[in-house]
């Protein structure tokens, strides 16, 4: 209930097309319990949740094995998400390169890219 009436008081208040909401986690949890009373960190699966300036409404974006252990589609990287956050910024995600030891370093990683397919635009 509280993220419906986040959502809605945006939109009430036309401030939803400019604000970039973000949920995340920085790993998934495994799907049993390893021996343990909880569940063990799951590097292979977390969620993201994304709403509001620029992200496409209504769109799922890739999918875990059947056991929720892996990804078994469209695998997507925390760079990958820095990327497309900064794209929404508006702000190009290779112009944060900077060379340290021969070696070209940014948030982004050298390997990240912009989700494209779960924005609107």
């Amino acid at each position: 209930q509280p993220i419906a009436a986040l959502l809605t008081d945006l939109k009430q208040r036309g401030l939803f097309e400019d604000t970039l909401l973000i949920w995340t986690t920085e790993f998934g949890r495994t799907p049993f319990a390893q021996g343990s009373l909880g569940r063990d960190h799951n590097s292979g699966t977390f969620v993201t949740w994304l709403a509001g300036a620029g992200i496409r409404k209504g769109t799922n974006f890739g999918r875990s094995d059947d056991l929720a252990w892996q990804t078994a589609e469209d695998r997507t990287w925390g760079y990958d998400l820095h990327a497309t956050i900064l794209h929404l910024m508006g702000i190009d995600h290779h112009q944060l390169t900077f060379r340290n030891s021969g070696i070209d370093r940014r948030l982004t990683d050298v390997h990240g890219r912009v989700i494209q397919e779960i924005l609107t635009g």
